[in-house]
């Protein structure tokens, strides 16, 4: 599900009734592996409507066979709620902490507080969740290596299953961009960089295994959803701003909740995306998300895949990040080292511009 605010109980039922107008738009009978409702916005309904949208989603589809999961902010978290997510199937909380310290809750503009995310944390432990996620946000302006070394402590403490670590990013339209344009807080790059680094040590230490640039999982509790998605195969999204990759097409429903239900309504779906996808486009986004991942790329694999790969420019691009000591060669699977982890935007911006299919 996407970002939405919802204005008054009719709209509500009109957003509920669309989502399920549109499961059955794409219902099939091929078997789901992973749910995942996210956008942060999922536990703004209420316990009712979670149930209902849940046991609408298993009538369409059928339970996941591996993976369900739900992001919520701590402030959303309730007993009631975490009840109907057990009761429906969901086994996997992501719980957008973010920090946990007021200070930098504040200067990300966060309404929720430090205290709210250790409850709901403990209230997802009760209700019996043995797979919880913890996102965290670093490089905060404000934010000293001490109070971040304190965000992963708290970690440690908590014990949760999966960790994810963001290096903020100024997105257009916020009070933080705002600052940025203005010259009030500035990027430092070197200091990002130290950040990374410390982080990856530390959570090592407390047994979480880095299996992507910003993703750390206890042994086998790596979110499978989000690797199927790294590596290029299907998904469908629901709801507005849901982003669906089906078919060989490529699309994201409008975010503008009234169109997106109209044109549900109207059965005529109003997407701001919609672009056919070619094999070799697919084989690109393969080999980017692919270096996210600690355990790389094999160029054998993504051949076998995708018969209109050109190995030699691939690997022509590849052997160069050995030569700089970036990536790491074994058979034919190329993997990033430390430094070239540091510098994965940069790779990827730079694969972009590499012709590594025909003619």
């Amino acid at each position: 599900m996407g970002v939405i605010l919802l204005h008054g109980m009719k709209q509500l039922l009109n957003f509920l009734s669309s989502v399920e107008h549109e499961f059955q738009t794409f219902a099939t009978n091929r078997p789901l592996e992973t749910v995942f409702w996210g956008g942060g916005t999922p536990g703004l309904l209420t316990a009712s409507d979670l149930e209902r949208l849940g046991r609408s989603q298993i009538d369409t589809f059928g339970h996941p066979m591996r993976e369900w999961t739900i992001e919520l902010a701590p402030s959303t978290v309730k007993p009631d709620k975490l009840k109907v997510l057990r009761d429906i199937g969901v086994n996997r909380i992501s719980l957008g902490v973010q920090s946990f310290q007021d200070s930098m809750l504040e200067s990300l503009g966060r309404r929720q507080s430090a205290k709210q995310a250790l409850e709901a944390f403990e209230m997802i432990r009760d209700a019996g969740f043995e797979n919880v996620n913890i996102d965290l946000i670093f490089a905060v302006p404000g934010q000293t290596m001490e109070l971040w070394i304190r965000d992963l402590d708290k970690v440690a403490e908590l014990a949760p299953e999966h960790v994810s670590t963001y290096c903020l990013t100024f997105e257009e339209d916020t009070a933080l961009y705002t600052k940025l344009s203005q010259g009030h807080i500035v990027q430092d790059v070197e200091r990002e960089a130290e950040f990374y680094l410390r982080t990856w040590e530390l959570l090592e230490t407390m047994d979480f295994q880095q299996y992507e640039v910003s993703n750390f999982a206890r042994a086998d509790m790596a979110c499978i959803h989000n690797v199927n998605t790294w590596r290029m195969q299907e998904w469908l999204g629901f709801g507005p701003s849901a982003a669906s990759q089906f078919g060989n097409r490529r699309f994201t429903n409008d975010a503008n909740l009234e169109s997106w239900m109209t044109g549900i309504t109207e059965g005529v779906p109003s997407r701001v995306e919609d672009e056919e996808l070619s094999l070799q486009e697919l084989a690109l986004d393969c080999l980017i998300f692919g270096l996210r991942m600690n355990e790389g790329i094999d160029l054998g694999e993504i051949g076998a895949r995708f018969p209109d790969f050109i190995f030699s420019r691939a690997e022509s691009f590849l052997q160069g990040l050995v030569s700089d000591g970036l990536a790491s060669l074994q058979g034919r699977c190329y993997s990033l080292t430390l430094d070239g982890r540091l510098v994965v935007d940069r790779i990827g911006s730079e694969l972009m511009e590499t012709q590594v299919y025909g003619p």
